[in-house]
């Protein structure tokens, strides 16, 4: 028996293994980084005096090779600072007459603070007899104590930034509509999160506006980068944003772990998209008062003005239908 397949079935076919294809893709892009999780020169700091300092960073090194980076500060009172600062996650205290203290700031990121507490413990059971405290000095909130609303929150502001996009793009005749709709979404999508997640469920703290603030800058910086890519080069922006933001920068966000925690160079590369970038800003203005939220704001501003700089090119190109212009209200006759 002798079966021919004519041009429908090829076709069906050929989607089908692209299809495959796709899937393979998206299944590598959110489970690889999720399986690869291990400290990798995570920042702490250790305080002591110096002999005790350089035997329990042997000890890290020891027993975690290069996974911990160790900032060596004079006293405790550094290290609390340093946490605050954000310039590393957790410390350990060294006192020449007692058991080491170790501080975790579960807020900063609740893997690594578990990952410190287990530090704590095998420094424990390394000195029968005596047992390492642990503190955590920038707790999460009462409401949300493993992060796991957090974590939920943080998907849509992708999501929502892609949404308004592609909704705007497709609903809205010209590109600078399309962009002051997009800027008016984000101000309001921005309130409606944080209405939820702080005012009701009191997954965040800190100042309600500035949480906000973080919010609206993911969303316009999606959003409005696919209104860029689409106005300068059709349906095709629309998968590329998706691609960029959703397959690739969501899981490298590292909003669920920390960045040092994703393979080498992945997570790095994850906070220079809005999704790491984002993320990394709302723990900022939620749980430490803004520190270091430098870095994630030139990031975001810096996509919205790539999304800006698209929207023009694409409303120049040649062949680019032409702005609308403004309806004038019709004025009945008077009588």
């Amino acid at each position: 028996m002798i079966v021919r397949f004519g041009g429908t079935m090829r076709r069906v076919i050929g989607i089908a293994l692209g299809l495959s294809v796709v899937l393979g893709v998206l299944v590598t892009a959110f489970v690889w980084p999720s399986s690869e999780v291990a400290p990798r020169d995570v920042p702490i700091a250790v305080a002591g005096p110096p002999e005790a300092v350089a035997a329990v960073t042997a000890q890290l090194d020891e027993a975690v090779p290069g996974g911990f980076s160790v900032d060596e500060v004079a006293s405790e009172d550094e290290a609390r600072s340093a946490i605050s600062d954000r310039d590393v996650y957790g410390a350990i205290v060294v006192s020449p007459s007692g058991p080491p203290a170790v501080l975790t700031a579960s807020a900063a990121g609740p893997v690594v603070a578990q990952l410190l507490d287990g530090v704590a413990r095998s420094m424990a059971s390394a000195s029968p007899g005596e047992s390492a405290s642990v503190e955590d000095v920038a707790p999460l909130p009462s409401d949300d104590p493993r992060g796991t609303g957090f974590n939920a929150g943080a998907l849509p502001m992708v999501m929502g930034g892609l949404a308004v996009g592609v909704a705007m793009s497709f609903a809205i005749a010209g590109v600078w509509r399309r962009v002051l709709g997009a800027a008016l979404a984000a101000v309001g999508g921005a309130a409606a999160a944080v209405l939820v997640m702080q005012t009701w469920l009191g997954v965040l703290e800190g100042s309600w506006v500035a949480n906000a603030g973080a919010f609206a800058l993911t969303i316009a910086a999606v959003s409005l980068t696919v209104i860029g890519l689409h106005s300068l080069i059709g349906e095709a922006g629309v998968g590329l944003g998706a691609l960029l933001f959703l397959i690739v920068g969501n899981p490298l966000s590292g909003v669920t772990s920390a960045p040092e925690l994703l393979p080498s160079g992945w997570g790095t590369f994850g906070q220079l998209l809005p999704p790491g970038a984002g993320g990394t800003l709302l723990r900022s203005t939620a749980f430490f008062d803004g520190a270091a939220a430098g870095g994630p704001l030139l990031v975001l501003a810096g996509w919205i003005v790539v999304g800006l700089l698209l929207a023009a090119a694409g409303a120049r190109r040649p062949g680019a239908p032409a702005e609308p212009a403004p309806s004038e209200p019709e004025l009945s006759p008077v009588r």
